[in-house]
């Protein structure tokens, strides 16, 4: 097979199907009152590598129930105005603004028109998904919490292409985060570190093969 043969394509949803994530979750914490500053200096060790037993990581996996992780965040969490914050139906509000970017769902499914193989990896915290485009847009649908895996796990990576019957070697990978990106393509994946609509179409035209030029493998 040539090394350079790209036949299928996989892509992240939040930040890449939606506006930035930082835009979604900024919205969410005007919407709730939620203290910005506090907000971000509570949930850091989440997010910068330094928490051994990270309760996020295990929440992607599905290892911990979403009323639990929202529990222990809203206890975390200080309002502006004095008051608790709510716990029940904390992720679900966090994701509301989360709103479908439209041009990136027409590119993928362009691709799969054009005899590409697409499939979605999304690291979940127990959100909902606006499933009813995935039909028209993906071969399919891996979720990390419904695995029990995560990225930037490369065993989900794997996973991924083996549904889609594809080696890693035949996959574009799109995601909004560098160290997601950089996972893909040290299993020989094709990586595009998204940042808008314009350029990842631009990227996926450059690396896609065109139709006819080869047959598309069955998921």
């Amino acid at each position: 097979m040539n090394r350079t043969t790209r036949r299928g394509v996989i892509s992240d949803w939040g930040g890449v199907l939606t506006p930035p994530l930082i835009d979604g979750i900024r919205g969410w914490l005007q919407d709730d009152a939620i203290d910005v500053d506090h907000y971000y200096e509570v949930t850091r060790p989440y997010f910068d590598g330094s928490l051994a037993d990270n309760p996020v990581h295990a929440l992607e996996r599905g290892e911990i129930d979403t009323a639990e992780f929202e529990r222990d965040l809203a206890a975390l969490l200080r309002s502006t105005h004095g008051g608790p914050v709510e716990a029940e139906g904390l992720i679900h509000r966090m994701f509301s603004r989360f709103d479908p970017v439209h041009g990136m769902y027409e590119t993928l499914r362009s691709a799969r028109t054009g005899g590409h193989a697409t499939a979605l990896l999304s690291n979940s915290w127990g959100n909902g998904y606006p499933r009813e485009r995935f039909a028209a847009t993906f071969d399919t649908v891996v979720i990390s919490g419904e695995v029990g895996m995560r990225k930037p796990e490369e065993r989900i990576y794997l996973h991924t292409c083996e549904r889609l019957g594809l080696a890693p070697q035949e996959c574009v990978f799109i995601d909004d985060l560098e160290h997601n990106v950089t996972t893909a393509e040290s299993l020989g994946m094709t990586g595009i570190l998204h940042t808008d609509v314009d350029s990842t179409r631009a990227a996926l035209t450059r690396f896609l093969v065109p139709e006819g030029d080869h047959q598309r493998q069955p998921a």
